[in-house]
């Protein structure tokens, strides 16, 4: 796929194809949290609802679109850039590294993200994970099993289609992995106090796919997911 020949967004363009998304998969989550808590679920099942009603088949669907207005067919080939990502040792090697950066860059920016959340957002609902003891062993499994597939694997995996493999090519700015970086983290619209860390954390992610392969993307985005999985596995099996 010749990058040359991409036919580039408009900034209206850019803006609308990376936020409309995430209005969609906020409003959706937000709308179906308190039905979610009534069944008796904690409320982060809802963002597991969202990504598997709203972020796949909008996401994905439009890129779909995209490919058969390109080539005839429903597929991905012409719109997105399959480069080879070489040597599988290079390839963890740099994988594992950039995990690592944006985990520092993340950590060190927790404090800031709680002030902007006590100061600015309070008033948005969390997505309780409940694990506090409130919820059942079944209801938790049941909870991260669909969250494993949906959040952790299969959304980054169609994240990293649309954001990296075809919105950020189609910028034209000379400081275009900056602008995207900002735009995908006023993406998550359900957590604004993390829009500079994620703007920050998510640049190494961006200039690793730039410069290497989308494959680089999506295991760095689907373990950085599962870091935040982990800790609700280690509670399901200590329940008692």
């Amino acid at each position: 796929m010749d990058q040359t020949q991409i036919e580039k967004h408009t900034t209206a363009q850019s803006i609308i194809l990376h936020l409309l998304p995430g209005v969609m998969i906020g409003l959706f989550l937000f709308l179906i949290r308190p039905t979610v808590i009534n069944f008796g679920y904690p409320s982060i099942f809802a963002l597991v609802l969202a990504v598997a009603f709203i972020l796949i088949p909008a996401e994905l669907g439009y890129l779909l679109y995209q490919g058969k207005k390109k080539s005839g067919r429903y597929s991905l080939k012409g719109i997105i850039n399959f480069k080879s990502p070489g040597s599988w040792w290079q390839f963890l090697i740099c994988v594992f590294i950039v995990f690592g950066v944006i985990g520092i860059i993340m950590t060190l920016m927790k404090p800031l993200e709680g002030l902007l959340k006590e100061m600015l957002f309070s008033w948005i609902p969390d997505l309780d994970p409940g694990l506090d003891g409130n919820f059942s062993r079944t209801k938790l499994t049941v909870t991260f099993s669909l969250y494993f597939l949906f959040v952790v694997v299969l959304g980054p995996l169609i994240e990293e289609l649309y954001f990296r493999g075809y919105l950020f090519p189609r910028m034209k700015w000379k400081y275009s992995e900056l602008f995207h970086s900002f735009l995908f983290a006023a993406y998550h619209v359900f957590s604004p106090w993390m829009i500079i860390s994620r703007t920050a954390g998510f640049l190494p992610l961006i200039l690793v796919v730039k410069k290497k392969s989308i494959y680089h993307g999506f295991i760095v985005h689907i373990l950085c997911n599962l870091a935040a999985f982990f800790p609700a596995v280690v509670f399901i099996i200590n329940m008692s």
